[in-house]
């Protein structure tokens, strides 16, 4: 064979053997890219999932016109109520303050926070407003009686608004309370509304009500 197309054919088998790694090299490349492309919405539709179950319906998410005033980031949005138990949650939400101080009064945060699957009635501060002060006070400082009205805010389950739409439930004060209503409007006891409803916690639905509830015992 001729030298000179003995030379070209090594040079050409060279040539084709330093490009075939860079091809392999940018096919990996965009196989690569392409999976992240598709991890990322799985990944964002799992973190809804664990979080306010966005993507399942718009009832999973919290409602009503007191959710606006609650904080956009931080342990007291929604998302980071979400990942604490419900006592020490409440407690990052500023329009439970009153609430907090009197779960603490009454030696209930252990109690509620290690709770399963419960459901809990929240009265705002201006709930608790209602309540003329020397009644209020007096209350704070009877233990007893304190822990008699908190646990009646208290169901030992799991509410979902659908469950409130006509519902009856024994509570851990073992008086029963009553729900009714639909779609983003529902009260307590025929008295007392949800303010911001559906409310996720580690432990708890939380259910911002405007009144507070008293039991019937």
């Amino acid at each position: 064979m001729n030298p000179r197309i003995r030379m070209r054919r090594t040079a050409v088998t060279l040539a084709a053997a330093a490009v075939l790694p860079l091809a392999l090299s940018a096919c990996s490349g965009n196989g690569s890219d392409s999976a992240k492309a598709d991890s990322s919405p799985k990944a964002s539709t799992s973190a809804a999932d664990n979080g306010m179950g966005s993507s399942a319906s718009p009832m999973d998410e919290p409602f009503g016109p007191a959710c606006s005033s609650v904080p956009k980031s931080g342990a007291g949005s929604f998302d980071g109520m979400a990942k604490d138990p419900v006592a020490t949650a409440a407690s990052n939400n500023p329009a439970l303050s009153t609430l907090v101080t009197a779960v603490k009064k009454a030696g209930l945060v252990d109690t509620l926070n290690n709770a399963q699957n419960i459901t809990v009635f929240a009265p705002t501060n201006d709930a608790f407003a209602k309540i003329p002060k020397a009644t209020l006070d007096k209350v704070l400082n009877d233990k007893a009686q304190l822990t008699k009205i908190l646990t009646y805010h208290v169901v030992g389950k799991k509410l979902t608004p659908a469950d409130l739409e006509n519902g009856s439930f024994a509570t851990l004060e073992k008086s029963k309370l009553t729900t009714s209503g639909s779609g983003e409007s529902y009260t307590v006891n025929d008295s007392a509304k949800v303010v911001c409803g559906n409310v996720r916690t580690a432990n708890a639905n939380v259910y911002i009500i405007d009144s507070v509830l008293m039991p019937t015992g």
